[in-house]
């Protein structure tokens, strides 16, 4: 099974999604699963995970929704304050519906003690014990205290999107790389192959120029954590869907078949339990 194991739907407010900025404006509108379905038919791909775009208990219903009505949306990673005093209670409401399967918060808008914070890691190790995943999105500066957070909750299994976001526009791979290094060997984090057109520069991005960013990311976690997500409709600033794609189907040509169908799903597949 073919799986992006990253995108995003919304219904645009102009309140709500403020991270959308001028130079984003092709984003201010609404995208839904009608936009995105004929595109995963024409790339081939089985069905998708919907993340979270919006800080809000909200966003976690209206993707729940989505994924009721659209079964080839195969799981959600929901938003939730993990910090909060009734995270039990709302996770007791949402344990019957088997399409939630993580949560995110937008980690990269915030210090990097946040994710420190004792009530933060207690709600962390709540939602693993109850089997859910945990989405990283992160800075490559905010790395460190994400390894911390890591080790201080062990038996948690977490990903990293869209690599942290390293610095593709400068070619600054370096720090980014050596803050990376050490989550390969946590045998629970995973890395999402996503994202990363944004990241270099928008009009004038090319195949090559992601790939020792890939390579390293391969050198890294290996062929069996690393998960494809387009990033869609985020992606489009930089690139059509194909294009992305392109990229992942081009630079795991080198692998095993097996190795390649891990990347473009099976990892998916076994890190979201679906």
């Amino acid at each position: 099974m073919r799986i992006d194991a990253h995108q995003h739907f919304w219904k645009y407010d102009s309140e709500r999604f403020e991270w959308i900025t001028d130079d984003m404006a092709e984003l201010r509108r609404d995208f839904l699963p009608e936009d995105l379905y004929p595109i995963l038919q024409t790339a081939q791909i089985d069905g998708c995970i919907a993340v979270q775009a919006e800080e809000h208990l909200r966003e976690t219903e209206f993707l729940l929704e989505l994924s009721e009505s659209h079964p080839w949306i195969l799981g959600v990673v929901g938003w939730v304050e993990l910090a909060q005093d009734n995270l039990d209670e709302l996770l007791d409401a949402w344990s019957s519906n088997s399409k939630l399967l993580g949560f995110r918060e937008v980690l990269q808008s915030k210090n990097p003690e946040y994710m420190l914070r004792k009530d933060f890691i207690r709600g962390v190790r709540k939602i693993g014990k109850r089997g859910y995943t945990y989405d990283l999105l992160t800075y490559p500066q905010q790395l460190p205290a994400a390894l911390t957070l890591v080790d201080t909750c062990p038996n948690q299994r977490f990903v990293i999107d869209h690599l942290s976001k390293p610095d593709i526009k400068t070619g600054d791979w370096k720090a980014w790389k050596k803050s990376l290094q050490p989550f390969g060997e946590r045998e629970l984090v995973c890395a999402k192959v996503s994202g990363l057109v944004t990241e270099a520069d928008w009009k004038k991005w090319n195949t090559h120029e992601l790939y020792p960013y890939l390579e390293i990311a391969l050198e890294i976690f290996g062929p069996k954590r690393l998960l494809f997500g387009s990033d869609w409709p985020v992606c489009s600033l930089a690139g059509e869907y194909g294009q992305v794609l392109e990229v992942i189907e081009s630079f795991t040509n080198q692998l095993s078949a097996d190795e390649k169908e891990a990347i473009l799903g099976g990892t998916t597949q076994e890190f979201y339990s679906i």
